[in-house]
């Protein structure tokens, strides 16, 4: 396939339009969507021999995939994404979720690596199952495309110099100190190979950090920064792709709060890089002219429904520095840009005033989302928070109007030196066609596999539920039993208890009893001895004695 530019999909103006999506918002009606989507879950760019092994002397997990592409359980988790894009736009009417739609009025592009490309390749996948679906993106594969590529594009001194002011002055307002403390104590950096010979070395202090903004290259920093953005993206990666908790950190890090702060370090790499107003509006001035062309230059009756474009953390960085999005929080998130997210440029038609407005939204997975592979659907959604840019009023309902967007883009891009849109000729355009469709059948493949991964995942899951169910109720069962057991234990004791109290004092009063009768009937004996006796001796003492004479007869008269 040639090399996409700005004009790439001048060629769809081309091809047929499809009809209007039906009202699903009251009196808005949603007629485009532009989803610009970082990357899903990767493993680390720096590998073992690189600064993660210089930083520590500690070992770090194996990863099955080489490093900085996707994993397959990024694969999963853009298929979720895609399954909940669906489902939305077909809640908004703009796609049928019953049918594939027209392939020319859903385009697909990602930067030229393979993280982005899968990505969006598993993306399809999920939200158009079975529908032939292409992801354009320059032959050269493992090279970056100018559009997503955010590297100087100003080749003066003078332009040079004030860049890295800029970088150095957005890090020295940032306070990472308590970070990096907690960092260096984590990795043992005092240690470190990196530390070999040094009398004195942490892994702390802004006045370390070197900065370069080279023409043709991406602005850079050497330093703490740029060792701790690597530490700290590594932990980020194994907590997300579900390693052991003892893995993750080594098992160190153990609450929020120390991601929150280690997340810092991350956070602000990013900005110290990508997001002052004079490196962003340089470096993602590609990209806007890219949007604007999409989503402005276009005829809309012809334009796509929906475009997918995948890049990095980094264009997105700088993409909402130079439109100049105002400040935004991602609740159940500690990274500014994370993964899989996206910024969804949303044109909606006010059928009521008959004009266009403007919503934008972040839609992302939240990190518990990530690690536990969360299926999304329309009950169990991703996060959605609205963002709004300067120069751009939004409304109660969160609406802008289309015309002040416009303002904004083309303000953004005033001064800058871009590559001038050239149509292809009806020659180019129908050997773009043929690529687009040759490429086809080399997505079906990772579809296949995307879909079987997601399907495994999904049995995985249910299976595991089921189990879980399972073994909780047999966990109850036996709770009950136990329960029961230990209740007919403790009154058989109580019961035995009662019987021998119950058997003691029968007892005791058997006994008394017994006591008390023999003594009676020893007292009745000795009574009756008494009494015999005493008989005995009245008898005796009224018989006369045998020595005194017997009374003397009366005579007869």
């Amino acid at each position: 396939m040639k090399k996409f530019t700005v004009c790439a999909l001048s060629l769809l103006t081309l091809l047929p339009a499809s009809g209007v999506a039906l009202a699903a918002n009251g009196d808005y009606q949603l007629e485009q969507v532009l989803m610009f989507s970082r990357h899903n879950l990767r493993a680390p760019l720096a590998n073992n021999g690189s600064v993660l092994e210089q930083a520590t002397k500690k070992s770090w997990p194996e990863w099955q995939v080489p490093g900085g592409e996707l994993t397959i359980k990024g694969g999963i988790l853009e298929v979720y994404m895609g399954n909940y894009t669906r489902a939305w736009l077909d809640e908004q009417g703009l796609v049928d979720k019953s049918a594939c739609p027209d392939p020319s009025r859903i385009f697909a592009y990602a930067n030229s690596l393979q993280r982005t490309v899968a990505t969006a390749q598993y993306f399809v996948t999920g939200a158009f199952p079975g529908c032939d679906i292409p992801v354009t993106h320059q032959d050269a594969m493992g090279t970056m495309d100018p559009i997503f590529n955010p590297v100087i594009t100003n080749s003066t001194d003078a332009f040079q110099q004030q860049a890295v002011a800029a970088m150095k002055a957005a890090s020295d307002k940032q306070d990472l100190k308590a970070a990096f403390q907690q960092l260096d104590k984590l990795v043992d950096y005092k240690n470190a190979p990196a530390c070999k010979g040094k009398k004195q070395c942490v892994l702390e202090g802004n006045a370390q950090n070197t900065f370069s903004a080279k023409n043709g290259a991406e602005p850079g920093v050497s330093g703490p920064l740029r060792t701790g953005n690597a530490l700290v993206d590594a932990f980020t990666l194994q907590y997300y792709e579900g390693f052991p908790s003892d893995q993750v950190a080594w098992g160190q890090i153990k609450t929020d709060e120390q991601w929150k702060q280690l997340s810092q370090i991350k956070n602000g790499y990013q900005d110290a890089l990508f997001t002052s107003s004079e490196v962003a509006s340089n470096v993602a001035a590609p990209l806007i002219d890219y949007i604007r062309s999409e989503l402005i230059d276009q005829d809309p009756a012809n334009a796509p429904k929906v475009t997918l474009m995948v890049g990095h953390d980094s264009n997105i960085a700088s993409l909402l520095s130079a439109l100049k999005f105002t400040p935004y929080t991602l609740p159940g998130q500690f990274e500014k840009t994370p993964i899989g997210g996206q910024i969804v440029f949303q044109r909606w038609h006010d059928t009521k005033n008959n004009k266009d407005l403007l919503k934008i939204e972040y839609v992302y997975q939240t990190s518990e989302q990530l690690r536990n592979a969360t299926p999304l659907s329309l009950k169990t959604p991703p996060q959605r928070v609205a963002l709004s840019l300067e120069g751009c009023q939004v409304d109660a309902k969160g609406f802008c109007d289309w015309e002040q967007f416009k303002t904004v883009l083309n303000t953004a891009l005033q001064g800058k030196q871009l590559q001038a849109k050239v149509a292809p000729d009806a020659d180019s355009a129908a050997a773009m066609v043929s690529a687009a469709q040759d490429k086809v059948a080399q997505n079906n493949t990772a579809a296949a596999q995307a879909k079987a991964a997601a399907e495994k995942a999904e049995a995985d899951r249910i299976a595991a539920e089921k189990a879980a169910k399972e073994k909780a109720e047999a966990d109850r069962i036996a709770a009950e039993a136990d329960a029961q057991a230990k209740a007919s234990a403790e009154q058989a004791k109580k019961d035995q208890a009662a019987a021998d109290k119950e058997a003691a004092e029968q007892a005791v009063a058997e006994k008394k009893a017994a006591e008390e009768k023999a003594a009676a009937e020893k007292k009745a004996a000795a009574e009756k001895k008494a009494a015999a006796e005493k008989a005995a001796e009245e008898k005796k003492a009224a018989q006369p004695s045998a020595s005194e004479p017997a009374a003397a007869k009366p005579a007869a008269q």
